[in-house]
């Protein structure tokens, strides 16, 4: 088992900072300090060197935090299958999630409660970021297995199909808007529109499907943009303007009658989710939750 100074390592190495690895310990700076103090006497050498105001790992530290990933990973490999051989329920172990904004916030907390209930001595944490912050978080080992919208796939990791989406527009029931059936591609061009940051995966697959069409996004009538979909649908029920949104973000408001969806014909915007994980990746409880998810999103 790793000692708490190795833990302490780790943080710090992960980090570049003490006082980060402080914060996320919940241990003061010096107690920090102490135990990489410890295992530089330990391996008689040192760990990390400032470089100004930061700083890096030693040739040494680095090759020393490597293993100890590869130890950490195997402790927690080992404590989830001791745990699971007892009794499923009983199951111990941790799992770390990143997810899109559409994903974190209206698909996956059900699942997650759903999963907790069968594993309930699981530790389950979900980051939100953009996909290309989650590849880069599931290489560098930050992460468990990633779920994010995906268009292009690439050979670092691998994908298992996990649910799909439509972006829909939508307006408030009071606006005019509401009493069109529909509206036609050069309507929409003459519409005030509210629109994602750059950036989003939203606006991303908006701006796919209308160059389909060879319109471009800075040809619509962009009356303001907003960063977060809640904010956006929060914008458009208060405002008369037409918004593009994830049809799982907006199912209780359609069901209210306070927006009402636009059909745009000719743009039909859907998105697939996929889960991400490493390559070789062996690790049981991973596998267990993607299994699980599937099953869910199936019998919905």
């Amino acid at each position: 088992m790793l000692s708490l100074s190795h833990l302490v390592f780790l943080e710090v190495a992960a980090n570049l900072s003490f006082s980060k690895a402080a914060k996320a310990l919940y241990i003061s700076q010096p107690a920090i300090s102490r135990h990489i103090h410890l295992l530089e006497g330990q391996y008689n050498c040192a760990l990390f060197e400032r470089k100004g105001n930061s700083i890096q790992l030693t040739v040494i530290g680095d090759t020393i935090y490597k293993y100890l990933q590869e130890a950490k990973e195997i402790q927690r490999k080992i404590q989830f299958e001791v745990s699971t051989l007892k009794q499923e329920a009983e199951a111990a172990g941790n799992l770390k999630l990143g997810a899109s904004t559409t994903v974190s916030l209206y698909i996956i907390p059900s699942i997650l409660s759903s999963f907790h209930q069968t594993m309930p001595k699981i530790d389950i944490q979900v980051v939100n970021r953009n996909t290309e912050n989650i590849i880069t978080a599931l290489l560098n080992k930050h992460i468990d297995v990633g779920i994010v919208e995906v268009e292009n796939k690439i050979n670092l990791v691998n994908y298992d199909y996990f649910t799909s989406d439509k972006v829909i527009a939508v307006c408030a029931s009071k606006s005019h808007l509401a009493k069109k059936a529909s509206l036609t591609l050069q309507e929409l061009l003459k519409t005030n529109v509210a629109l994602r940051e750059v950036g989003s995966g939203t606006l991303s697959a908006l701006t796919r499907e209308l160059r389909k069409n060879d319109i471009s996004i800075s040809d619509l009538t962009a009356k303001v943009r907003l960063g977060g979909t809640e904010a956006l649908k929060n914008f458009i029920l208060a405002d008369l303007s037409l918004g593009f949104l994830p049809q799982k973000a907006v199912t209780k408001e359609l069901i209210s009658g306070d927006l009402v969806e636009v059909h745009i014909e000719g743009l039909e915007i859907k998105r697939d989710f996929f889960f991400l994980t490493r390559p070789g990746e062996n690790f049981d409880l991973i596998k267990k939750f993607i299994r699980f998810s599937q099953g869910q999103i199936q019998n919905q």
